[in-house]
């Protein structure tokens, strides 16, 4: 056996493959196997996102004259709130705006929340866990949607 070295690893490329092949069905970004005497973990670099992207509405040209019907025109949209306060994912895993589909949300924009207050749960490995505000205030953003996939340290509500 002069191919084989004295304590050497033996990497089994098929396990790798699978696992390789069970991320991108998941979309997670590193998994880990253990067994009695072997320890394999598959990583990936995620993808550079940016996370609850908001897009600025398109800017409108100001109407040359007022309509002949007497309406007055739209009003400015509102700015799209800072994430400085947002209240990041503290895992990988899947976001739930309501404790079940027929729920009505644990928040909506502008409503007040106090501090422990359930903004949302986040689904990881088959357990709901239960996402509180840090601090008493107002929601003035929720930056996913109930179902959406979130990763660590992603922004999901803004309280101020």
């Amino acid at each position: 056996m002069a191919d084989e070295k004295e304590g050497a690893m033996r990497i089994d490329v098929e396990l790798v493959r699978q696992l390789a092949a069970l991320l991108d069905d998941t979309n997670l970004t590193e998994i880990e196997v253990e067994d009695a005497d072997r320890k394999v973990r598959v990583a990936r670099k995620a993808p550079q996102v940016a996370a609850a992207v908001q897009y600025a509405p398109a800017p409108v040209a100001a109407p040359a004259a007022a309509p002949a019907t007497g309406a007055a025109p739209a009003a400015e949209p509102a700015a799209a709130p800072s994430t400085a306060n947002a209240v990041k994912s503290p895992m990988v895993g899947t976001a739930y705006l309501a404790p079940n589909p027929e729920a009505k949300p644990f928040i909506a924009v502008g409503q007040k929340v106090a501090a422990g207050d359930t903004l949302l749960i986040i689904e990881a490995m088959k357990v709901m866990n239960p996402i509180t505000a840090p601090a008493a205030g107002t929601v003035a953003a929720i930056l996913v949607g109930s179902g959406q996939p979130v990763e660590f340290d992603q922004p999901l509500v803004v309280v101020e």
